[in-house]
């Protein structure tokens, strides 16, 4: 059963959908990416009749869920924008432990996470690469509005392309290989990072998660609109702890968004910090 092509108006109101449950900016201009998305759910649940299927959005949160997740990006892979890692063990930890006893938690916090390349990323990083990884309790969660993609986190079982940027021993320390060139995260690892379903345009989806000392959100908000931009990031300064450093992508400024987040310039490259002094 084949969907018929959506009418403006369909197109619009499943883009809105989506945009008031993720912030995530869809319309004319992506008709290709969205219409096939919306197209394959309707597949999905057998209706070629878009009513029907808006329709049921409304009852249904499980199809509601999968929407959601058929529209979010996932672009991803182990050591991504590896000098921000560099950046972490190099200028960042070093600063957050100066307010912190040995045995003390530094949370750490990647949103979104897609399929656990990023926060994984961290904790294979820290090992390798930060002397006090031990001295303190490292608390890593990932965090994501796609339901499906966190399931796969914390399977953690990935192909070629996301290792690619790995070096092989690493690979070999931290994966045990599978059939068919896939590769599977070890036990310790996947233990070592927890993750959580969190959308960081609805406030409420936070509580409880906590603050962190450092927040990885990189190439997100380069899918928002100025209102969803503004939401998102005052979510984010009041999910840092004071001190606290938040990494963007290497495309993205906060210069016409917020001055409360401070430009921090650091050996390693350029972090957001929010006031020690901050509430």
């Amino acid at each position: 059963m084949s969907a018929r092509r959506l009418t403006g108006e369909d197109l619009a109101r499943a883009c809105d959908f989506v945009y008031r449950r993720t912030g995530l900016v869809y319309g004319e201009a992506k008709r290709y990416y969205a219409e096939r998305r919306v197209a394959a759910r309707m597949g999905a649940i057998g209706t070629a009749d878009f009513e029907a299927y808006f329709g049921r959005l409304a009852g249904d949160p499980g199809e509601a869920e999968a929407l959601v997740n058929a529209f979010t990006i996932n672009e991803t892979y182990f050591y991504r924008e590896k000098n921000q890692l560099q950046l972490l063990s190099g200028s960042a930890l070093p600063i957050v432990t100066m307010g912190k006893a040995p045995g003390e938690a530094i949370r750490i916090w990647s949103m979104p996470c897609s399929t656990g390349e990023e926060p994984y990323s961290i904790a294979i990083w820290l090992l390798e690469n930060w002397p006090l990884v031990d001295a303190y309790n490292i608390d890593i969660t990932g965090s994501d509005v796609d339901t499906e993609v966190l399931e796969g986190a914390r399977l953690g079982v990935y192909g070629p392309r996301a290792l690619s940027r790995m070096a092989a021993d690493l690979r070999d320390r931290y994966f045990d290989r599978l059939e068919e060139g896939r590769w599977e995260i070890i036990q310790d690892l996947k233990e070592s990072v927890r993750f959580t379903c969190a959308n960081l345009v609805d406030s409420s989806s936070l509580s409880g998660i906590g603050r962190f000392d450092v927040v990885f959100c990189r190439n997100l908000l380069i899918y928002f609109d100025e209102r969803s931009r503004m939401i998102a990031i005052d979510n984010l300064y009041r999910m840092l702890s004071p001190g606290g450093f938040l990494f963007l992508g290497h495309t993205e400024s906060l210069a016409k968004i917020t001055d409360r987040l401070i430009v921090t310039r650091l050996r390693e490259g350029i972090a957001y910090r929010k006031p020690v002094d901050a509430p």
